[in-house]
This record gives C-alpha cells, structure tokens and sequence, in this order.
C-alpha cells in the first residue's frame, strides 16, 4: 500500500491554516483530482481523514501542524490503496507528483486566503 509524507513551511498562523484543513467541503474548489467533500464526524483533537465509497479502497491521511513566527510547519502523511489493482500500481509510480501538487494547491490556498495585505 503506498504511503508518504510532504512536509511544507506556509507563511501563515497555525490557526488560519487548520480552518482552512477543516473546511473539507471547498477542497473540489482547490484540490486536484478531488470530486466531493463531506465531513461525517467532527473532533475537535486532530484532523484524520479516511474514504468512505469511490475507487480507494483504503485511504487515511494525518495532518501535523508546527507554527514559529507565523511560519507553520505542516506535516501532511497519506497512505492509500486503489481498488484496482493495475491502476494501484500504476498510481504508486506517479504518487509523489500527486502528493506534491496536492500540496502545491494547499500552499497556494493558504497564500490566497491569508496573505498580509
């Protein structure tokens, strides 16, 4: 089952960011390849994020978060499984481009909601 972890330094506050995790619903709006958003159960300790219906069948993602000068840290790890078992393989090669642009899409929704004006 691919797993990995991007680790990215946002120039905003740790709170800004985990509402902008939170508001799982406007991911469609950002994240590449994400089609729906919905939150069924809400703890207010972390954010663990795992698949309920579609194509994976596992998917579980951590988020860690480490502010320092109105830096945050952030910590994203993923481990996932598709269904099919050809297209697992084939998605394990492309991965960490996937991860990254991922990321990429976050650091820029962060720079897009919270830059300094």
């Amino acid at each position: 089952m691919p797993s990995a972890s991007i680790k990215k330094e946002i120039p905003c506050s740790k709170e800004n960011l985990v509402k902008m995790v939170l508001d799982i619903e406007k991911y469609p709006e950002f994240v590449p390849w994400c089609l729906n958003g919905k939150i069924y159960n809400k703890k207010e300790d972390s954010i663990f994020v795992t698949n309920l219906d579609g194509p994976l069948k596992h998917l579980e993602n951590t988020w860690h978060f480490k502010e320092k000068n109105n830096v945050t840290e952030i910590l994203f790890e993923v481990d996932f499984e598709l269904k099919n078992e050809f297209l697992n393989i084939v998605m394990t090669k492309s991965f960490q481009f996937a991860l990254n642009k991922i990321a990429e899409a976050f650091q820029k929704r962060a720079e897009e909601l919270f830059k300094k004006t």
